[in-house]
């Protein structure tokens, strides 16, 4: 496999971005109303609808109407993002660095976020602006596991998948863009990506 393309998530990857950081083992008054606030309410798939272009304004109106009892937590969802943002995962964003200055392999973000959010992003993190292109969730109107999302990275730069591996910390995303011809790491840890990363010779 002759790689010259490397496609990087960015959440869980190279931004330790995590809802925990806010609704932490104190922030309800037990482990029940916590668990129910993620299933029920502020939910995995509840956000990742404004990954794919809905307003978190609306989004977050919604939810209110609909369990006001939980309009102080639901509001803190997205008034309090930015403290869901804990700063690089320098593991990572250093192996990033190492690949760039390789100059052997353009390098690509294809992400699952919110777009006025990802611009908070961009300004935080310099690390951010280091890719050949970007394609955000938020900004496309569509999303991870998606085929469509992937192919618009693939058409938009040109990639060919059999050139290209896909790093991501969701094994479902990992699974979709295998099956789209692209070779695709499982992200854990920087430890395990750089150990994978020298099996395929690419370090």
């Amino acid at each position: 496999m002759a790689v010259n393309t490397i496609i990087w998530d960015l959440g869980g990857v190279l931004v330790d971005w995590n809802p925990n950081y806010v609704f932490h083992e104190t922030y309800f008054d037990s482990p029940e109303k916590r668990a129910y606030f993620f299933e029920h309410i502020c939910t995995h798939d509840w956000n990742e609808q404004q990954d794919g272009g809905r307003s978190i304004v609306e989004a977050t109106q919604e939810l209110v109407a609909r369990f006001p009892e939980w309009e102080s937590s639901i509001r803190d969802y997205y008034g309090r993002w930015t403290d869901m943002l804990n700063g690089p995962v320098h593991g990572t964003v250093g192996l990033f660095r190492e690949l760039i200055d390789k100059g052997k392999y353009k390098h690509y973000a294809l992400t699952n976020w919110q777009a006025d959010l990802f611009n908070i992003a961009l300004v935080r993190y310099d690390f951010l602006h280091w890719f050949d292109g970007r394609v955000v969730s938020g900004v496309e109107k569509t999303r991870k596991p998606f085929p469509e999302f992937y192919q618009r990275l693939l058409d938009r730069y040109n990639v060919d998948p059999a050139n290209a591996v896909f790093i991501d910390d969701n094994a479902r995303n990992v699974k979709a863009a295998e099956e789209l011809g692209i070779k695709s790491l499982h992200f854990r840890s920087p430890e395990q990506l750089r150990a994978e990363l020298q099996q395929l010779g690419l370090i």
